[in-house]
C-alpha cells in the first residue's frame, strides 16, 4: 500500500523502514503516515509492533529508510525526540523497592523537571491514573493492575505531546482492564496522542480512531477506524427457525451466511435490508432483530491476512 504525504501536523511518518534480528526480517519496507490522535496498532505476536514502537523511541536503529516522529528526523534528534515522547514497555520496569512517589518523582527529573515541581507533578499523575492513596507503598508491593498504571504514570509524568503504550492491559482483570482503556482514552483530553500496541482487537475498539494493522513486518492497512468498521450487510435474527427466510432470501439473489435464527444478508442488487424485508414478508416469519452488520477489527484483519497470503 502507498502511505500519503505526510504534514505538518503528523505525528509520525515512516519511509522504507526496514529492520532485521540477524536473518529475521521484522519490519518490511513500511510506509506510514499517522496523524494527531488515538492510533491502534495491531496484529499477532511477533507481527513487528513492538519493533516498530522501538525504533519510534530511537531504541532500535532503522537498518534502512527514515523516521520521523513530531516533526524530528530520528537521525538529526533521537533525544530531541525522548524529550517529547513517553514510553510503557509490555515488560516489568519498576523498582520494587521504592515508593511510587520516590520512583515517579525519580522519573518526572529525568524529564527535566526540578526536584520540587517533580514531586508535585508525581503526586499529580499518581492520583490521575488512582494510585494516589498508595503512592507511599513499595512498588513491590503492587498488584498487577497498579504496576500497569504505575507503568502508564511514568509515561506521562514529563508531560509528553505522544505515548507509546506496548500492550497496557496484558495480564489484568477485567476491571482493571476497564480502568486502563478509560485512562488511555483520556489521555487525548491533556493534550497527549497515544500509540497502543495491542493483539487484542477489541481493547483498540474501545479506545482508538486510527488503527495501523501490522503482518509480519508490513503494513496491512492504515486508516480510520471508522472507516474500516463500516458494512452494507444487514443482521436479521428472526423467531424460531430461520432456513425458510435464508431460502427466500438465497432466491431473491441475496447472499447468505446463517448461524441458527440469525443471519447475515448482503444484496449486491440494492439494499439488503429491503430483501430482508421482503424475504419475511414472503415467508411470514416474525423478527427478532433487523439491523445494520458492523463489521469488527477482527473480522478486517482476517480479511487482510487472506488475502495477503
Amino acid at each position: 500500500m502507498t502511505a500519503p504525504s505526510p504534514t505538518r501536523s503528523d505525528i509520525i511518518a515512516v519511509s522504507g523502514l526496514r529492520f532485521a534480528y540477524g536473518d529475521i526480517l521484522a519490519i518490511d519496507g513500511i510506509d506510514l503516515v499517522l496523524p494527531p490522535g488515538r492510533i491502534g496498532l495491531v496484529g499477532a505476536n511477533g507481527a513487528g509492533k513492538t519493533t516498530l514502537l522501538k525504533i519510534l523511541l530511537g531504541v532500535l536503529p532503522a537498518a534502512s529508510g527514515s523516521v520521523t516522529v513530531l516533526g524530528h528526523p530520528l537521525e538529526h534528534g533521537v533525544l530531541e525526540v525522548r524529550s517529547r515522547v513517553g514510553w510503557m514497555p509490555e515488560g516489568e520496569c519498576l523498582p520494587p523497592d521504592q515508593t511510587a512517589a520516590d520512583f515517579l518523582g525519580y522519573a518526572a527529573e529525568l524529564g527535566g523537571l526540578p526536584p520540587r515541581a517533580a514531586r508535585q507533578r508525581a503526586s499529580d499523575v499518581l492520583g490521575l491514573v488512582g494510585l494516589h492513596e498508595e503512592r507511599f507503598r513499595y512498588v513491590g508491593e503492587f498488584s498487577t493492575g497498579m504496576k500497569q498504571r504505575a507503568k502508564l504514570a511514568q509515561a506521562i509524568v514529563h508531560d509528553p505531546e505522544l505515548v507509546l503504550l506496548d500492550e497496557p492491559t496484558a495480564g489484568l482483570d477485567p476491571e482493571g482492564r476497564e480502568e486502563m482503556l478509560q485512562l488511555i482514552t483520556r489521555l487525548e483530553g491533556f493534550g497527549i496522542n497515544s500509540v497502543t500496541s495491542s493483539h487484542v482487537l477489541t481493547d483498540i475498539e474501545r479506545t482508538c480512531e486510527w488503527v495501523v494493522m501490522l503482518d509480519g513486518g508490513k503494513v496491512l492497512r492504515s486508516g480510520p477506524l471508522s472507516d474500516l468498521s463500516t458494512s452494507d450487510e444487514a443482521e436479521l435474527e428472526v423467531v424460531g427457525d430461520a432456513s425458510a427466510v435464508a431460502a427466500a432470501l438465497l432466491r431473491l439473489g441475496a447472499s447468505v451466511r446463517h448461524h441458527g435464527a440469525s443471519m447475515v444478508i448482503s444484496y449486491a442488487k440494492g439494499d439488503a435490508f429491503d430483501v430482508a424485508r421482503d424475504a419475511v414478508v414472503a415467508t411470514g416469519a416474525a423478527i427478532r432483530r433487523l439491523g445494520p452488520r458492523r463489521t469488527t477489527l477482527e473480522d478486517v484483519f482476517l480479511g487482510e491476512e487472506d488475502a495477503g497470503g
